[in-house]
This record gives structure tokens, sequence and C-alpha cells, in this order.
């Protein structure tokens, strides 16, 4: 293929990529200036550290399910493997280890679980549902082995870094998401796309269909683990069950930037927009003074629609 042919194509890549996401965009515009409407607060740098540093966790959770979902597979042990991250980070930091060794202890930890997870369902030919399932059992336990109850300590200033006065939250985010972008320009990340789409097709082009699912595995629970590393800076502590609702959360972000269950469907950056959906409808709901079952009903309902309306306008396109 030669250069002009390969400059035509990558925009027409990426405008099928994009396709459907327009909506969502408008959509998240919509809630942005409403929200900022009913706080102007968060047009100041205090306030907009704050919503970045709320919104961060789950947009974290959320790429590192969007890792497998892309790849044809799903996992239950993201809010384990947050609370586990949590758990070393907060027993770590203050010991021998210091700062640093607590840091790589948590990102060797995420690796290694998200490896060995990926392994399994790679070489066992087990479903991904179940293995991660029994894995959040066994990694909720170890957590709880390592702090029974919220305790430990994170180094007040390292709270102060990240979860201070300054976006230093968006900031990383934006570091990763440069980093995902030039993931995908190597084999291993274009293989992500290619495997989860068709991954016979994928195999038979010599794409190393078994070693990029165990490295989307790995990234995943690296990305958990370091989610529960910033939620442990954030809250100045440890706790073995803090990450349970981001499991759930993850999937419906994911979902709501248009990623499909069956692979090769959708965009980090579109799971990137749900999360930030997601974050930005609960802080209104809470504005407008929304009771707590309310907003439950309205988050569900408004998921529901998100999800479908596209569904129905491709629907309504194929028929005419």
């Amino acid at each position: 293929m030669n250069t002009n042919s390969s400059s035509r194509l990558y925009p027409s890549i990426q405008m099928r990529r994009n396709r459907g996401l327009s909506g969502l965009y408008l959509v998240v515009a919509a809630f942005l200036i409403l929200y900022a409407m009913l706080f102007p607060g968060i047009l100041s740098i205090g306030g907009f550290s704050k919503f970045t540093q709320n919104w961060f966790p789950l947009a974290l959770v959320t790429m590192a399910q969007t890792l497998l979902m892309l790849n044809g597979g799903i996992t239950l042990a993201i809010g384990p493997l947050v609370s586990l991250g949590a758990v070393i980070a907060a027993t770590t930091m203050e010991g021998a280890l210091g700062v640093s060794g607590g840091i790589l202890a948590v990102a060797a930890a995420g690796l290694a679980v998200g490896a060995a997870t990926g392994a399994i369902v790679t070489y066992l030919r087990l479903p991904a549902i179940i293995v991660t399932l029994a894995g959040s059992f066994i990694i909720s336990g170890v957590a709880l082995i390592l702090l029974p109850r919220p305790g430990g300590t994170v180094p007040d200033w390292l709270s102060t870094v990240l979860a201070g006065h300054t976006p230093v939250a968006f900031l990383m985010l934006v570091v990763i998401l440069a980093l995902w972008k030039a993931f995908l320009a190597t084999p291993l990340g274009l293989g992500i796309y290619a495997a989860g789409e068709n991954p016979v097709g994928a195999f038979r082009s010599g794409v190393p269909v078994e070693q990029v699912k165990v490295t989307a595995f790995a990234l995943s629970g690296l990305l958990a683990a370091l989610t529960g590393l910033f939620v442990a800076a954030q809250t100045g502590s440890g706790d073995p069950v803090i990450g349970t609702p981001f499991t759930l959360n993850s999937i419906a972000a994911a979902v709501l930037g248009g990623v499909g269950f069956l692979g090769g469907k959708g965009t980090v950056r579109g799971a990137i927009c749900g999360s930030l959906l997601l974050s930005v409808m609960i802080n209104v709901m809470f504005f407008l003074g929304f009771p707590p079952v309310a907003q439950y009903v309205a988050q569900g309902l408004i998921i529901v629609g998100a999800v479908a309306v596209p569904e129905l306008l491709g629907a309504w396109r194929a028929r005419r």
C-alpha cells in the first residue's frame, strides 16, 4: 500500500470509528453547560481540579474495561483490583518501601494479576466473565487479608500533589491518552482491535492473538490497580472494599461510549467520554436536588436511552 492510499485510508477508518459518537459529544456538552450553570465554581481552577479528581478514577477503570471489551472480553474484577491497589498503597508507602516502592508494588500487583487472569482465559480457553468473577472473590479476599478494615496511610504530600487544588489528575489523564495513542501505533495495539473483531482472520494475518489478549488483561490490571493508588491518595488511607462500585460503572461508561461487547467496536476516546457523561450526570442530578432513589432511576433510564437510541437509528437507516 503506497503512502497516498494510506493517507486516504486513515481518515476513513477514523470516521468510521467516530460514527455515532457525535450524538454522545452533544449530550456531554449539554450536561457540562448545565453543570456549569448550576455550579459556576467548576470554571475556577480549584473547582475544575476537584471535578477532574472525582472523574479520573472512573475514567481510568473505564479504559481498563474498554481494553478488554475491544478485545472481545470483559472483566468483573475491576472493583476488587482497585481495592487491592488502594490497600497495597496504604500499607507500603509509610514503610521501608517508601512512596516509589509502594507505587512499584501497586503496578507490579496489577500487572501480575491481569497477566495471570489473561493467561488462564487465553490458554485454558475459559470464559473471561467466569474467570474474572472467580478472580474478583480471590482478589477481594487478599485485600481483606492485607487490610481487614480501612486504615493505613498515604503520605500527605502525595495526597496534596494528586488530589490537591491543581488539575494534576486531568494532566495525568491527557498523558495516559497520549500513551494509548502511541500504543495503538504498535503491532500489539493494532492487534487489540483486529483480534477483537475477527480473531481467526487476525491470526491468519500474523497477529499474535494470544499474546495480544494476555497483554490487554495485564494493562487492564495495571490501570485498575493504579486507580486504587489514586483513590487511596484522595482519602489518605486504604479501604479493602472501596472499589466495589467501579466494576459495573466501568461497564456502563464503556457502553455509553459506544464500546461493543463482541470486540472490535468502539474507541477509548468514546469510552472516556462515556465516563465523563456518567460523572457529570450524577453531579447534575445532585445539584438539581434529586433524591438518591430518583438519581438511580434517572441514571438507569439515561443509560438505556443512550444505548438504545443509536441502535434504533441504525436499524431505521438500514430499512431505508
